[in-house]
């Protein structure tokens, strides 16, 4: 099947600064000519992720995982190729060919048709509710008192009884196997199609492409459960989405408020409060905090006042806090969600709650005072204490001291007291991390192979591969006619080189190019190599020692296999004829010391 050409993809990939795209996700920290910070595929406290502008890859010391823009937004979306594509050809601005009958593969081409199954589904939804068949839904949204604007911006729907969706999809033309991946038809036992969804409101979940992902199914009556959801498949993964982006990406959004369900974002933006979002039916996830990230630069977390909410909230912080977000809480008082609290006050006021909302060190002392007493000096000293343990893991200098200025008037304790402990904290925290650093385990890669191979020669094909990740060709020709890929000992290696020689045989010296046609454990060796930084003052003499060295090695191999034959009985001749060899060979190593 036809792809996107090789001149079109790199195209794009210049177009996309990787440093510019990563930053979207996570904090990045200038050291030197690289950037760092904590790892985005694995938990780590000191960062140990690194970006190279000038090389344009990326590559974590502590798990290992590398490559270059289109891996890491393959890798941190969760999607395919053709999709890191289209995407960053999205965000630069590239127009791309239409690739409707040439997917990338199988899967894809099934991708395509179930979001046209969605597509068609939402609007079947839709429609059904002005029917005279959708009364409860009806009621129901003239009750929310949601108008016709509203219905439309989100495509609010109403599904029908037993099979009617299923039965208008294959009128339509889908195919069963389509149909049964959008996860809205279920086929029982005696392969009867039966709609997942029935007599219930319906709210579509859309991508920030605005495509139709899934559904949420709500009841309106007495049965249970109260909320469907439609099943992950090959569109759709509940983590990696928030309902309502979609609709609130149409405005400015600087800031955006979390809620709780679909409801609490349409009741929301009925009343004129738009850049509002909700997790999927489950506790916010690392995905959906660099979605957050990647839209907005402040998130106020609004759940409801519930133990429920509190939870959700500790575990959202929990995920924030390290994305370099601006993130704040709200503090709703006689209400117990922001919908009820507009519905009672007023937007105006809800706006004024907004701006009002506190830093995650304000929540955190709000929730340590609740079950203390600050007339008990214990107490107090307990509450300080606790204080002092978080201004110590707050990096920035001007937050801190803007903290402990307004902890000291509020507790009537002093500046330089706070300032004491704050930074004994600090220093132990400080000293514990370089303790890490230096007993951090070194990501060793298993060997696919029965023979170990020498930590030496090792460290000789990765020298090697770095002069040819310099994608000259002249040293390539040097390296060729000297030392053949299939002699590379270590089996990643070996199919690193052998992928090399082959695109620099068809004149391609193109390394980022190169990396997108490796697999994932190819790619993240290279760019740890390429992330060892070899200076190399001479290039000229790196090659000449790389190859002094691998002959030496080959001429002492072979002086080994002639000695321990000639322990063995041979003919005169054959005997003969290896100590010939063995004295040339003596000769030549001594020529090479």
């Amino acid at each position: 099947m036809a792809k996107y050409s090789d001149d079109l993809i790199e195209e794009i990939r210049q177009s996309n600064d990787i440093v510019d795209v990563i930053s979207q996700y996570m904090n990045l920290k200038r050291s030197g000519r690289n950037y760092f910070g904590l790892c985005p595929f694995h938990n780590e406290k000191s960062p140990s992720f690194s970006v190279s502008p000038d090389k344009q890859i990326f590559h974590c010391f502590g798990c290992g995982v590398g490559g270059n823009v289109i891996t890491f937004i393959m890798k941190i979306e969760g999607c395919s190729f053709v999709e890191a594509i289209q995407m960053l050809a999205q965000r630069a601005n590239i127009q791309l060919p239409t690739l409707e009958n040439n997917q990338d593969s199988a899967r894809e081409l099934l991708k395509s048709k179930v979001y046209k199954v969605n597509e068609f589904a939402a609007e079947f939804y839709h429609k059904n509710l002005y029917t005279p068949t959708a009364k409860m839904g009806q009621e129901y949204v003239k009750k929310r008192q949601l108008s016709n604007e509203t219905l439309k911006a989100f495509k609010i729907g109403y599904s029908g009884k037993f099979n009617e969706l299923y039965m208008a999809l294959k009128k339509e033309g889908f195919q069963d196997q389509e149909i049964l991946e959008s996860g809205l038809v279920n086929k029982n036992n005696n392969g009867t199609y039966i709609d997942r969804y029935r007599n219930r409101l319906m709210f579509p979940i859309c991508d920030v492409r605005n495509r139709v992902i899934a559904f949420g199914g709500r009841v309106l009556d007495d049965s249970k459960p109260k909320y469907i959801n439609s099943p992950e498949n090959v569109v759709y993964s509940k983590g990696r989405h928030l309902f309502g982006l979609n609709v609130a990406k149409k405005d400015d959004i600087k800031k955006l408020l979390i809620v709780e369900g679909y409801m609490d974002v349409i009741s929301l933006h009925q009343r004129g409060i738009t850049n509002v979002v909700a997790s999927l039916g489950t506790a916010l996830t690392q995905q959906q905090g660099f979605l957050l990230r990647k839209n907005t630069n402040q998130v106020i977390l609004s759940f409801d006042s519930d133990d429920a909410g509190l939870e959700a909230k500790k575990r959202a912080i929990d995920i924030l806090q390290n994305m370099g977000i601006d993130l704040r809480v709200l503090q709703i008082e006689g209400a117990k969600d922001p919908d009820e609290y507009i519905k009672k006050y007023g937007n105006v006021r809800f706006q004024k709650l907004v701006e009002r909302a506190i830093s995650v060190v304000e929540f955190k002392v709000k929730i340590l005072k609740k079950d203390l007493n600050l007339e008990n000096v214990n107490d107090k000293i307990k509450l300080l204490n606790e204080i002092a343990k978080l201004l110590s893991k707050i990096d920035n200098t001007m937050e801190r001291e803007v903290y402990i200025e307004k902890i000291s008037d509020t507790y009537n304790i002093s500046k330089e007291a706070i300032y004491a402990e704050v930074n004994k904290l600090s220093y132990s925290i400080k000293q514990s991390d370089k303790l890490l650093e230096k007993n951090k385990k070194v990501i060793i890669r298993p060997i696919k192979q029965n023979i170990e191979v020498e930590q030496s020669i090792l460290k000789r094909e990765n020298m090697i591969l770095s002069l040819l990740l310099k994608g000259n060709l002249n040293i390539y020709q040097i390296i060729k006619q000297n030392i053949k890929y299939e002699e590379f000992k270590d089996e990643v290696n070996k199919k690193i080189a052998k992928k090399l020689y082959e695109e620099f045989e068809k004149g391609n010296s193109n390394i980022n190019g190169i990396l997108d046609k490796l697999e994932d454990e190819e790619q993240s060796h290279i760019t740890e190599i390429m992330s060892d930084e070899y200076e190399l003052d001479n290039v000229e003499k790196a090659i000449d020692d790389v190859i002094h060295g691998y002959q030496r090695d080959k001429l002492t191999n072979r002086k080994l296999e002639i000695l321990s034959s000639l322990e063995e009985n041979l003919e005169e001749n054959k005997r003969k004829e290896l100590e010939k060899e063995l004295n040339e060979l003596i000769i030549q190593l001594a020529k090479m010391k």
